[in-house]
C-alpha cells in the first residue's frame, strides 16, 4: 500500500493505492498554514485514510506533492508562499511518525505523474504528456514514457513566465505580458473588479453578458492558455496536453475558448494546422485524484526514483 497527499494552500487530497493501482480509500481535510500546521496536516490525513479502512500496516511509502520549490534528491521544501511555509523538510518532520519512507515532489510535476496514469487505464498511455496546471499560477509538467522531465534544473515546464506580450499586464515575476499575468487565476482575479469568491467564474459570466473589462479578461486567459499549449507542443512535441487545476471547473466553456484561440492563430499558417492542435488538449475530469495518486507514485518510486517512475506509472 502507498499513500499520497496533495497538499494544496487550502485543501490537503490524500489517498491510499493498492498493490494493483486502485484507489481503495480517499479523503480531504483543510490544510493548516505554516510548517508545524502542514506537518499536523500530513499526519492527520493519513490518520483520516486509516479511519476510511486503509490498512496502516500495510502502507510501506508516503508521497507528498506540495507548491513551492523542492530540492532536487531531497524533501525539502523551500518558499512555499500559499502556505506560509519558508523551509520545512517533510521527511524529518513527518517520517519519525508515520514510520515509512516519505519522499517530496512539487506538486505539478506530482499532477503530471498521475494525470499520465490515469489516462493509461485504459491502456491507452501516450508517449508524452504535458499536464498543464491553471490555477492561480500557470505551470506545467512534462511525461515522456511514464518518467517526469525536470530539465537540467528542474525548470523543465515553467511556461507561465514566458512572456507572450511585452506591452502586456505586469507579472509578478517582474516581466510584462507573461502567460500567467494573462491566464494565472490569481491575476485575473487582481484586474476583475468583483469581489465574489469565485471571480474568474464571475468575469465568464459577467463576459457572456458582454462586459467589456470582463470580455478583454476571458480573451486573455485564452490567449495565455493557447501560447502555452502551443510552447509545449512546438518544444516538447508531446501527443497530448491535458488540462488541470481549479481553472478548468470551467469545463467547456473554457475548452471551447482554447480551442477557437488556438485555431483563430492557427489561421494563416499551414503548418500550425497541420499540427491539429485543438485536438490535442484535454480537460482533466472534475474531482480527478491526479495530483494525489502522482505523489503515491513518487513515495513509492524509491531512492532510485528517477528510474522507477516508467515502471510505478505502468502499475
Amino acid at each position: 500500500m502507498k499513500v499520497g497527499l496533495d497538499v494544496g494552500g487550502t485543501k490537503t487530497d490524500a489517498v491510499a493505492v493498492d498493490h494493483t493501482g486502485r484507489i481503495v480509500a480517499r479523503v480531504r481535510i483543510p490544510t493548516g498554514w505554516g510548517a508545524d500546521a502542514v506537518t499536523r496536516t500530513v499526519i492527520d490525513a493519513v490518520d483520516a485514510l486509516a479511519a476510511e479502512g486503509m490498512d496502516r500496516a500495510a502502507v510501506r511509502s508516503v508521497g507528498i506533492g506540495i507548491p513551492g520549490q523542492v530540492e532536487p534528491g531531497t524533501a525539502r521544501v523551500v518558499h512555499a508562499v500559499n502556505l506560509g511555509v519558508d523551509e520545512l523538510d517533510l521527511a524529518a518532520a513527518v517520517g519519525p511518525t508515520l514510520g515509512v519512507p516519505v519522499r517530496v515532489e512539487n506538486d505539478v510535476k506530482a499532477a503530471a505523474l498521475g494525470a499520465y496514469a490515469l489516462r493509461g487505464a485504459g491502456g491507452a498511455h501516450p508517449a508524452t504528456m504535458a499536464y498543464l496546471n491553471l490555477g492561480t499560477g500557470v505551470a506545467a509538467g512534462i511525461v515522456a514514457r511514464g518518467r517526469l522531465w525536470r530539465g537540467a534544473h528542474g525548470t523543465a515546464g515553467e511556461v507561465g513566465h514566458i512572456s507572450i506580450d511585452p506591452a502586456g499586464p505586469l507579472c509578478r515575476c517582474g516581466q510584462r505580458g507573461c502567460i500567467e499575468a494573462l491566464a494565472g487565476g490569481g491575476a485575473i482575479a487582481e484586474r476583475w473588479a468583483g469581489a465574489g469568491a469565485l471571480p474568474v467564474l464571475e468575469v465568464f459570466d459577467a463576459a457572456d453578458a458582454g462586459d467589456p473589462a470582463a470580455r478583454q479578461l476571458r480573451a486573455g486567459l485564452a490567449r495565455g492558455v493557447g501560447a502555452a499549449v502551443r510552447v509545449l507542443v512546438l518544444t516538447a512535441d508531446v501527443d497530448v496536453v491535458v488540462l488541470g487545476g481549479g481553472l478548468t471547473a470551467l469545463g467547456e466553456r473554457l475548452l471551447a475558448d482554447v480551442a477557437a484561440e488556438l485555431a483563430e492563430s492557427a489561421e494563416a499558417s499551414p503548418f500550425m494546422r497541420s499540427l491539429r492542435l485543438g485536438e490535442r488538449v484535454e480537460l482533466l475530469p472534475p474531482g480527478s485524484p491526479a495530483a494525489a495518486l502522482g505523489a503515491a507514485l513518487v513515495g513509492a518510486a524509491g531512492e532510485a526514483q528517477n528510474e522507477t517512475e516508467e515502471t510505478l506509472v505502468h502499475g
